[in-house]
């Protein structure tokens, strides 16, 4: 392979981790547009940047895990260095190394850019359509109910509310919808967001005092796709916007698909008048994906990438990967990138080889049994307390860590956990996950219980 392929293999391979660390938005927003140069002897990556502030973003959030994929890949340091991408100006690199950090807001698609400005995009992938959607007995209903939203927005299923755990295709599901409107009517005027760029902009329009083209955004549309609302949790004013939105849109037959990891009654925080109206069309779940959902899955991202993974592998790495879509896709990414840079044709061996970390906590044969058993036997409770209603702290904190730690280190769906701790529904388990995960970059003390427990149950 010639020297300028390897660079491409390196940075492709890069890219491919980062596709699975990440969220689909955060990939999709920040990763995914960038180019890269690599250096004939593999020491330097310089990647090309849109704008500045998208530069001082990357550089803030990706630049040195970029840097470190690449040593880790090629077994040498590897220095990046960030460019703006080159339009008649001569480009000149910035080294990591002299270029100050800069504050910058939270990963958001489409911060930054000035809500006038932004109005006229949609902000859809048409990459994600019904027609590149895997269907299954898992989103079945949610997929029908979509369809029919798309073919007559306005009338039934006004507000579509659809939501599940992550990574289990809410999203593609919504972009589906107003591609496939735009398809029909291309004059249409669709908007896909998510919920925490709502709040930016209502941030935005009262620092600004542009409420006027504030509501001349979201109050003229024929159709917004609006991602994970529980992010309007205890944000007052975003809500009552969104409330104002919510009913404009409505009285001028306007459509409304939103999603969110619960069904309405479950989400915190959010005023009862909101979630009455997320409650008044059509509400539906996506279940995580049966065995042979996983397989079509597997098979039809690999061709996407115009690769053909033999059957065999896919059902070897389905058995194996079975939480949801997103984890599919990063171990497929991590197969066709270890098969690129390698030069090997895909196979089991192959699989086996690349998703050895995943496949590792597999063979410790770590099931939630043990870990409950584990747990209570550390924390001085029963083991019944873990399946039990019982809700004193000195049970439900054991209780949320030993769910956190089977989500952790089995290959469990949420639902599955839920189950397994005495029927409880999958967004418990969620919630559950979500505490424990936060507090432990918090609390010293926690850290060092888990850790403990941790290499207890991987021996």
């Amino acid at each position: 392979m010639s020297s300028e392929g390897i660079g491409d293999s390196l940075w492709q391979a890069c890219v491919d981790q980062l596709a699975q660390e990440l969220s689909e938005q955060q990939f999709n927003t920040w990763i995914k547009p960038l180019n890269a140069k690599v250096a004939d002897d593999l020491s330097r990556i310089t990647v090309f940047v849109a704008n500045r502030f998208k530069l001082d973003w990357i550089r803030a959030q990706y630049a040195s895990r970029i840097a470190s994929m690449a040593e880790k890949l090629y077994g040498h340091p590897v220095i990046v260095e960030l460019a703006l991408a080159p339009r008649e100006a001569v480009v000149r690199p910035m080294s990591l190394a002299v270029v100050a950090e800069t504050d910058v807001p939270r990963d958001v698609p489409g911060m930054g850019e000035d809500p006038a400005t932004a109005a006229f995009k949609n902000r859809l992938n048409a990459g994600l359509t019904f027609d590149t959607l895997v269907e299954g007995t898992a989103n079945r209903m949610a997929r029908a109910a979509a369809m029919h939203v798309a073919g007559t927005p306005g009338h039934l299923y006004n507000p579509l509310f659809i939501y599940g755990g992550v990574g289990l295709g809410k999203t593609h599901l919504m972009h589906a919808v107003g591609n496939r409107l735009l398809a029909d009517r291309p004059d249409a005027k669709v908007l896909y967001i998510h919920a925490e760029q709502f709040v930016s902009d209502v941030v935005k329009a009262y620092q600004r005092k542009t409420f006027d083209e504030f509501k001349e955004r979201y109050h003229s549309l024929d159709l917004l796709l609006i991602d994970d609302v529980q992010f309007f949790a205890n944000k007052d004013r975003t809500q009552e916007e969104f409330f104002n939105a919510f009913e404009a849109l409505l009285a001028k037959k306007s459509h409304i698909v939103m999603t969110s990891d619960t069904y309405p009654k479950g989400l915190a925080d959010i005023h009862e008048r909101l979630v009455s109206r997320f409650d008044s069309g059509l509400t539906v779940a996506i279940e995580p994906p049966e065995l042979e959902m996983r397989v079509a899955i597997l098979i039809n991202k690999a061709r996407a990438e115009n690769v053909e993974m033999p059957e065999e592998v896919a059902f070897f790495v389905a058995k194996n990967v079975r939480s949801n879509v997103r984890e599919l896709e990063g171990a497929l990414r991590k197969i066709l990138a270890y098969s690129r840079f390698n030069q090997k044709e895909i196979s089991i061996a192959l699989a086996r080889e690349a998703l050895r970390d995943l496949l590792s906590i597999q063979n410790r044969q770590i099931s939630v049994e043990n870990i409950q058993k584990t747990v209570a036997d550390y924390y001085k409770i029963k083991v019944a307390d873990m399946y039990s209603k019982k809700r004193p702290v000195s049970i439900a904190r054991p209780r949320q860590i030993a769910m956190y730690l089977a989500k952790e280190l089995t290959q469990k769906s949420l639902p599955e956990i839920g189950e397994l701790f005495g029927g409880r529904d999958h967004t418990t388990v969620l919630h559950a996950v979500r505490k424990i995960s936060g507090e432990r970059q918090q609390l010293t003390e926690l850290n060092q219980q888990l850790h403990v427990l941790e290499q207890t149950l991987k021996g």
